[in-house]
C-alpha cells in the first residue's frame, strides 16, 4: 500500500473499552486510510498531540486496524486527522465532544450513535456536526468514508454551513431553519410528506411565518421560538396547518442555534405531523370518558335502586329518582309523565335546572310531545339528540330547550311484565350524551321503579283498611275457560295464579260439570296453553295445572289488583278484585280489554275490610287443629323433621308418637293444610306474597 493510500486517519471515538466498538470493524474493512479508535475519555488528550502535517505516515507493517493504532503516543502524536467519528448515544456526551474536536481539530465532526433519534439528531445539529450518520443505517459507513474524503468547509461567514443531511436524515417529515424574525433560511421535506404542502420547500425559503399561519397560530409558534432562545434549550410544542388534505396537526422540536444565521439568532425546526396520532389519543380520550362517565351513571343509578326498597310511596320514588340524576350533576333534568285517564300525558314530578323545558313539559299534551309520547305508546326508549342543531321538538319545546341548553333527551317507560307507569325522561346538556350502554342502564333503572311502584301499590292494598272492589263482566275471550265454558257448559273457577322463574304463568283451575279426562284433552288441544297438567280427576268436576303464554289475570295482579274471584260460566266470565283507593281504575279496565276485547266494568264499590289480628288467627287455626293433628306438627317441628336436611325421619317421628308411619303422615298432612287453607283461602294476600 503506497504513502497517499493510508493518508490522513479516521480517528473513531467510542466507549472505554474500544473492542465494543460496532462500528470499527465495518469501517476498518471498507476505508482505504487508517482508523484509529480512543476511549472517548482521552480524545481531549488526543487532540493536543495533533500536529500540523497533511499526513504521516503509521509505523508499522501495514496494519491499519484499530486495535493497532489504539494509542495516539505510541508514535509520538496523532496525526491530523481526516475525520473524528463520534460512537455515543449520550446527548450530553455528544456535545461535550463535539465541541471538542471543533475547538482543537481542522477536521470534520461525525456523530455516529449506536441508533438513531430525533434528540440525538437535534444535538449533532446545536453542536455543529459536519455529518450525521447512525450505526444501524445501512448506509453509515458510506456517508463516513464520504466525510473522510471531502471533509467540510469550517470557516464559512455567519454560520453559515450545510444543515441539509443532518436536518433530512433524521425526522419523519420536515425540518427548517428559521430566524428570529421569522424567515424561512432553509427548508427540508420528505419526499412522502412533499404532496401535501402547498408550497415547495425551496418556494419557502425567505418567506415568513406570517405567510404560512394565521395570527393565532403565528403567535404560538413564535412564543415557543422565545423560549429556545432563552433557556437555549430545545421546546415543544403542537400546532395546525391547511395542506392539500385539510388542515393536519403537527407536533414541533424547536433546537436553538448556538451559530448566527445571516446576521441573526436562528433555529432549527424540526417537525412531525402527529395528526393519526392525535386523533387516536382523542378517539382514547373519548373511550376513557365515556367509560368514566358510564362508571358514574351506574353508580347513580345503583344508587337509585338501593333507595328505592325503602320508598314508602310511589310520589318518594319518583321523587328520589329525579333528584338522584340532577344531583349526579350529569343531567340538567329528569322529569316523570304518567297518562292520565283522558289518555293524555300528565305531569307528575320533576327535579333540575331545566326550569323552561319542565315547565313547559306540564302543558304539553299527548300528540306533541314527541319521544315521551312514543315511548309510553311503543314501550320502547326514545333518544333524540342534537336537539339544538336539528330542531326535532314543536316550537314552544323547541325554544324552551334552547333556554335551558337542553341538547339531549331520553324517554325511558317505567314498567312491569306488561304493566306501564309512566315514562322517565332524563335531559341532558351535552350531545350524544346517551350511548347504548346508557341506554341499557336507563331501561334497567325504568324496570326497577316500574317493579318497586308495584310492590307499594300491593303493600298499601295489602294494608289498607278500606279497598276499593271492581267488579268486571267479559263477554267471550279466547282462552281456554271461555271455550271450554261455551262447549260443554260448565264453570271454570280460578284456584290460584302464579308466575315461573322464566316468567311463565300458570293458574289452577277447577272445572264443575266435566270429568278430568275430558278437560285434559280439550287443554293439550288449546292454543292458548303451552303446557298442562290434571291434579285432580272426579266424574263431574276436577282440577287441572295449566301454562298460558298470556293472562289477564296476570295482567290484573301487576297493575296492583288481588284478584278475589273469576267465574267463566257458558262463555261469560266474572271477575271481582279488590285495588286500593287511589288506583288508576280506566288505566286497569284498559290492560284487561287489550287480552279480553268486550270487558265491561259493571261495579265499583268501597270495601271496609275486617280487622284481624296476629292472635286471633292463631287462635283460629287451633280451634281447626285436632289435638292428634296439633301433637304431630309440633313433634315434627321440634324433631327437626322440617329441617334441611331433615334431623328426624318420618319413621323416627311415628315411632315417638308410638303410631305406624301412615298414621303419622296422614295427621302431619291434615294439619298442614288446616294451616294452609288459613293463609291461601281465607287471607288477604296477593299472588307476590304467595
Amino acid at each position: 500500500m503506497t504513502r497517499d493510500s493510508y493518508g490522513q486517519p479516521i480517528v473513531l471515538v467510542c466507549g472505554a473499552d474500544t473492542r465494543e466498538s460496532r462500528l470499527a470493524g465495518s469501517l476498518e474493512a471498507a476505508a482505504d486510510r487508517p482508523v484509529r479508535a480512543i476511549a472517548a475519555a482521552r480524545l481531549a488528550d488526543a487532540l493536543e498531540t495533533v500536529d500540523g502535517a497533511e499526513s504521516r505516515e503509521v509505523p508499522g507493517n501495514g496494519d491499519s486496524s484499530a486495535s493497532a493504532a489504539g494509542d495516539p503516543d505510541a508514535d509520538g502524536g496523532l496525526p491530523r486527522p481526516a475525520a473524528v467519528v463520534l460512537e455515543t448515544d449520550d446527548r450530553s456526551e455528544l456535545r461535550t465532544l463535539l465541541e471538542r474536536v471543533r475547538d482543537a481539530a481542522d477536521a470534520p465532526a461525525i456523530a455516529a450513535p449506536p441508533a438513531g433519534s430525533e434528540p440525538l439528531a437535534a444535538a449533532a445539529v446545536r453542536a455543529d456536526a459536519d455529518e450525521y450518520a447512525p450505526v444501524d443505517r445501512d448506509d453509515a459507513v458510506d456517508r463516513i468514508l464520504e466525510a473522510a474524503a471531502d471533509g467540510t468547509d469550517r470557516d464559512g461567514t455567519d454560520g453559515e454551513r450545510d444543515y441539509h443531511q443532518i436536518l433530512a436524515n433524521e425526522l419523519p417529515d420536515e425540518a427548517f431553519v428559521i430566524g428570529e424574525d421569522g424567515t424561512y433560511l432553509d427548508a427540508q421535506i420528505r419526499p412522502d410528506a412533499a404532496e401535501l404542502y402547498t408550497v415547495s420547500s425551496d418556494d419557502l425559503i425567505g418567506r415568513r411565518l406570517e405567510d404560512a399561519f394565521p395570527d393565532d397560530t403565528v403567535a404560538k409558534l413564535r412564543g415557543c421560538m422565545d423560549r429556545a432562545f432563552e433557556t437555549e434549550t430545545i421546546q415543544s410544542v403542537e400546532y395546525e396547518a391547511e395542506t392539500t388534505e385539510g388542515w393536519r396537526r403537527f407536533e414541533a422540536r424547536v433546537v436553538p442555534i448556538d451559530e448566527r444565521i445571516d446576521g441573526q439568532r436562528a433555529v432549527v425546526w424540526l417537525a412531525r405531523d402527529i395528526t393519526e396520532r392525535a386523533k387516536r389519543e382523542r378517539e382514547l380520550r373519548s373511550r376513557q370518558a365515556r367509560l368514566e362517565r358510564l362508571n358514574r351513571i351506574n353508580a347513580v343509578i345503583r344508587d337509585a335502586i338501593e333507595t328505592l326498597v325503602q320508598a314508602p310511596t310511589r310520589d318518594a320514588i319518583e321523587q328520589q329518582v329525579c333528584e338522584q340524576l340532577v344531583d349526579s350533576e350529569l343531567y340538567c333534568g329528569a322529569l316523570i309523565v304518567e297518562r292520565a285517564a283522558d289518555d293524555t300525558l300528565a305531569y307528575r314530578i320533576g327535579a333540575g335546572d331545566a326550569t323552561a323545558y319542565m315547565a313547559h313539559s306540564r302543558d304539553v299534551d299527548a300528540a306533541e310531545h314527541c319521544s315521551v309520547t312514543r315511548a309510553a305508546e311503543t314501550g320502547e326508549t326514545q333518544i333524540t339528540d342534537h336537539i339544538l342543531e336539528t330542531e326535532p321538538l314543536p316550537d314552544d319545546l323547541q325554544e324552551a330547550a334552547r333556554e335551558d341548553d337542553v341538547r339531549a333527551t331520553i324517554a325511558v317507560p317505567i314498567t312491569y311484565e306488561d304493566a306501564t307507569y309512566g315514562v322517565l325522561s332524563v335531559l341532558a346538556s351535552r350531545t350524544d350524551a346517551f350511548t347504548d350502554s346508557e341506554a341499557a342502564a336507563f331501561e334497567l333503572l325504568g324496570e326497577t321503579i316500574g317493579f318497586t311502584i308495584m310492590a307499594v301499590k300491593n303493600r298499601q292494598l295489602l294494608l289498607a283498611d278500606t279497598v276499593v272492589e271492581l267488579e268486571f263482566r267479559i263477554d267471550g275471550g279466547e282462552t281456554f275457560s271461555f271455550d271450554l265454558s261455551e262447549a260443554y257448559d260448565c264453570t271454570c273457577s280460578l284456584e290460584w295464579v302464579g308466575t315461573s322463574s322464566r316468567g311463565k304463568t300458570f293458574q289452577f283451575v277447577t272445572v264443575d260439570g266435566l270429568d278430568g279426562e275430558t278437560v285434559l284433552e280439550e287443554a293439550q288441544a288449546h292454543d292458548s296453553i303451552e303446557e298442562c297438567r290434571l291434579i285432580h280427576d272426579g266424574t263431574s268436576q276436577c282440577t287441572i295445572e295449566m301454562r298460558l303464554a298470556e293472562s289477564g289475570v296476570r295482567t290484573l295482579a301487576n297493575h296492583g289488583a288481588t284478584i278475589r274471584d273469576v267465574a267463566v260460566n257458558d262463555g261469560v266470565g266474572t271477575c271481582l278484585v279488590e285495588v286500593s283507593q287511589d288506583a288508576n281504575v280506566r288505566e286497569i279496565a284498559d290492560a284487561l280489554s287489550v287480552i279480553y276485547e268486550n270487558t265491561e266494568l259493571v261495579a265499583r264499590r268501597e270495601v271496609d275490610r275486617p280487622v284481624r289480628t296476629a292472635a286471633e288467627r292463631r287462635n283460629r287455626i287451633l280451634d281447626e287443629l285436632t289435638e292428634r293433628q296439633l301433637t304431630t306438627l309440633r313433634v315434627a317441628y321440634y324433631a327437626g323433621f322440617f329441617d334441611w336436611p331433615r334431623e328426624s325421619t318420618g319413621e323416627e317421628i311415628a315411632e315417638a308418637m308410638d303410631v305406624t308411619p301412615p298414621t303419622m303422615h296422614q295427621h302431619l298432612r291434615k294439619g298442614m293444610k288446616t294451616i294452609l287453607n288459613e293463609f291461601f283461602e281465607e287471607g288477604d294476600w296477593t299472588p307476590e306474597e304467595l
